[in-house]
């Protein structure tokens, strides 16, 4: 009776202390995110963890939209950013499970109106290359950043971008492969990748609230608004991106609830209540390093983690973390972001979604959940790290456009008339540039789409406020041809001919 009562009296201390440190864990990432959401101006997040398909942490903070004060709940639609990638992945996945699909197919043998501006790289592209961004062509996102027309024409401009290093020869992150990606998808299958998407991920996950279009959000309701953060300005709602037509790539958008079920899955190896997603097989390849990122530091917080290697799978980068292979990405749209990342060894899972353009506590919420629920370590404060890593960074940039403003050549003008700059100005993948005079300088508008009021700044060039649609200044410069007329525009590092007044 006594070993009995001693054993009861074992396991109950046993169970508090697990409860109570299960309770600690909680506590110290929430205090941790509290801080880093002051520190970092954030109106809304949330930020998931789950361990062997046990949801540890769940919860929502702030508000969905400032001035409604409307807060984040767990049915609040979030953007997935680049995250998306890894469910078009999984999607490709489940067509290789169904045969109808291989990761080494030639991608003409599906699209064969595919084309690339170098002939070897069009004729040996396979699926797989398309999701590693080595293929060696040059990224393009100004295709749908200064545009909107459908994925079809798209991808047919997307022909005349450059190679830039030979066939899996180097790496260059390149989101119009995985526009490429979503119309394999629908090739293969004979629906649509949002589609397809909606049946064979969101369906068996029950991940009810999530939708693969920017634009089906707005009847769904429940979203947030996105916001940019200046120091002198503070929070500034940002347009709603709606590039649908590069959407494989970055579009999807979910909630709380759902995500927990996905977590739930990626940290039982594909499974998700007793359903398996995918084959063993394939959902281990997703995640076996397919592409070499290199020495160079893609992400800041390299400075901090200080991995031995970095590599990509299927939608996923990778880098060893305590002896341990994590597999992570991060999504970034204009005034929203997001993270995932998974550790398979320790069955831990984490997610984190935000509506601040570049609040980098993300960073610090995956390091230090990881760190608490896979090692069981809390020493490390990450959010103070990352954050002081960041000012550093954003003390650079401001040195930088400080640099920048003193570039300026006072008492200079035009070589010609302002009406000599109006005019029709194209070019063969971005499309026309539209330029006319205004009070202030020119208007200068691209594909009817983004439009830019610019002053003068010296000689022949302008530089544009930041009312527009990617809330930026941009320099914008006017070449003067042989014959003495207004001949280019360049801007975004690409020129514009002119063609006609």
């Amino acid at each position: 009776m006594k070993n009995y009562r001693f054993l009861l009296i074992a396991l109950f201390s046993l169970f508090y202390l697990t409860s109570n440190q299960a309770q600690d864990k909680v506590a110290l990432l929430d205090d941790m995110i509290r801080e880093g959401i002051q520190d970092w101006h954030i109106p809304g997040m949330t930020a998931i963890v789950v361990q062997e398909g046990e949801v540890v942490f769940s919860k929502v903070y702030g508000v969905r939209n400032i001035e409604s004060q409307k807060g984040v709940n767990r049915e609040t639609l979030f953007n997935m950013g680049s995250t998306t990638k890894a469910v078009v992945c999984m999607a490709l996945g489940k067509l290789v499970d169904q045969k109808k699909l291989k990761w080494d197919d030639k991608v003409r043998s599906h699209l064969p109106e595919f084309r690339l501006s170098d002939p070897y790289i069009t004729e040996e592209a396979r699926v797989q290359d398309l999701l590693t961004h080595n293929l060696g062509i040059a990224p393009a996102d100004l295709l749908w950043v200064i545009d909107s027309v459908s994925t079809e024409q798209t991808v047919a401009r997307f022909a005349l971008s450059e190679k830039s290093y030979p066939l899996r020869g180097g790496f260059a992150y390149n989101n119009m492969m995985y526009a490429v990606a979503g119309e394999v998808i629908e090739a293969v299958s004979g629906v649509h990748w949002t589609k397809f998407v909606e049946e064979h991920i969101f369906k068996p996950l029950e991940m009810e609230r999530t939708v693969a279009r920017v634009s089906d959000i707005f009847s769904s309701g429940n979203y947030v608004t996105p916001y940019q953060y200046d120091t002198a300005e503070g929070l500034d709602p940002a347009p709603f991106n709606r590039s649908d037509q590069i959407g494989a790539a970055g579009m999807i958008w979910t909630c709380t609830a759902d995500m927990e079920h996905y977590l739930q899955m990626l940290s039982q190896g594909g499974v998700y209540k007793g359903n398996r997603l995918l084959s063993p097989e394939t959902f281990s390849y997703l995640f076996k390093p397919h592409a070499f990122v290199g020495a160079t530091n893609f992400y800041p917080t390299q400075e901090l983690t200080k991995p031995d290697w970095m590599t990509y799978g299927l939608g996923w980068f990778q880098h060893d973390y305590r002896g341990h292979k994590l597999d992570f990405h991060t999504g970034s749209i204009a005034g929203l972001v997001a993270i995932a990342g998974v550790i398979h060894d320790t069955k831990t899972a984490v997610y984190v979604l935000a509506n601040r353009d570049h609040a980098e506590l993300r960073h610090a919420i995956l390091y230090k959940a990881m760190d608490l629920w896979a090692f069981n370590d809390s020493e490390r404060h990450w959010h103070r790290e990352i954050f002081d890593l960041y000012e550093k960074r954003k003390g650079l940039a401001e040195a930088a456009l400080e640099k920048f403003n003193k570039s300026q050549i006072p008492g200079t003008s035009t070589s010609q008339s302002l009406q000599a700059f109006r005019g029709r100005y194209t070019h063969p993948m971005l499309g026309e540039a539209m330029v006319n005079v205004a009070e202030s300088g020119l208007e200068i508008t691209f594909n009817g789409f983004v439009n830019f009021n610019a002053e003068h700044w010296h000689y022949n060039s302008f530089i544009s406020d930041k009312e527009n649609k990617l809330q930026s200044r941009l320099l914008f410069t006017f070449e003067i041809g042989p014959e003495g007329t207004v001949s280019k525009l360049g801007a975004f590092g690409e020129y514009f001919k002119k063609v006609s007044e």
